[in-house]
């Protein structure tokens, strides 16, 4: 899943390019001295902390400043030209996470790496947890869609679509990664379930009339976009409310 790094001693100074994993490091205790603007949890933590531009942009000068022992990025949230520039500088550990047990090794390789083997045991215990108790409590096929204007959705070889599996629902997307849905497709596809994801669009309760009238029996529904992207300790912290 990540590539391997031999380091010479246990790296103290990180910058996090990933927000779901840049609120795991902090869970951990690690000195997390740089994030982008999108990791935005723990709140309390994270306001102290250097902003280094966005995932898929760096402010290499800023980094440059910083001097971490570690850089921590993904493939899919940050861009290959930006993690091969900061390598040159840079050890650089990435992850490629598609599924929860990619999400359990990251955590546990990650708390190896950085010496929090039993904060990290503590945490992946309690993401495992919420993931046994949500483990087949849905039913029927579903799209998840993450932005509109064009409607895009979550399709195969995402983190995503093994969340949906594990749940139990059956993701009408065939496509990998986030394909458009045109009008036409809806129509065609016609789910059971219309999940509206709180990110990246900011869907709100006014979409929902707009689909409603294309997919009458759908059950359409808003819900929190952190529950089925953000692997790590973010899961284990959402209340039941939280999830739909």
């Amino acid at each position: 899943m990540e590539n391997r790094l031999l380091l010479e001693k246990t790296p103290v100074r990180v910058v996090s390019l990933v927000p779901s994993i840049t609120e795991y490091l902090i869970d951990l205790g690690v000195h997390v001295i740089g994030r982008t603007k999108f990791c935005v949890h723990p709140v309390e933590s994270v306001q102290n902390i250097t902003v280094i531009g966005g995932t898929k942009n760096f402010r290499f000068s800023m980094i440059d400043q910083l001097e971490p022992d570690l850089i921590i990025g993904n493939k899919e949230e940050n861009y290959q030209e930006g993690i091969t520039r900061l390598k040159a500088s840079f050890p650089v550990w990435m992850s490629d996470i598609n599924s929860p047990p990619d999400a359990v090794e990251m955590m546990r390789s990650l708390s190896v790496l950085l010496d929090r083997q039993v904060q990290g045991e503590i945490l992946t215990a309690g993401y495992q947890k919420k993931l046994e108790e949500i483990k087949g409590t849905e039913s029927g096929s579903v799209l998840y869609l993450i932005w509109q204007n064009p409607y895009m959705a979550a399709g195969k070889k995402t983190y995503i679509n093994s969340f949906l599996i594990h749940q139990g629902y059956d993701n009408v997307v065939q496509k990998a990664r986030y394909p458009e849905i045109t009008a036409d497709t809806l129509a065609e596809i016609q789910p059971d379930h219309i999940l509206l994801s709180s990110e990246p669009f900011p869907f709100k309760s006014v979409h929902i009339e707009a689909l409603r009238q294309m997919l009458p029996n759908a059950n359409i529904r808003l819900v929190n976009g952190e529950f089925y992207s953000w692997y790590g300790s973010r899961l284990a912290k959402l209340k039941d409310e939280t999830i739909v």
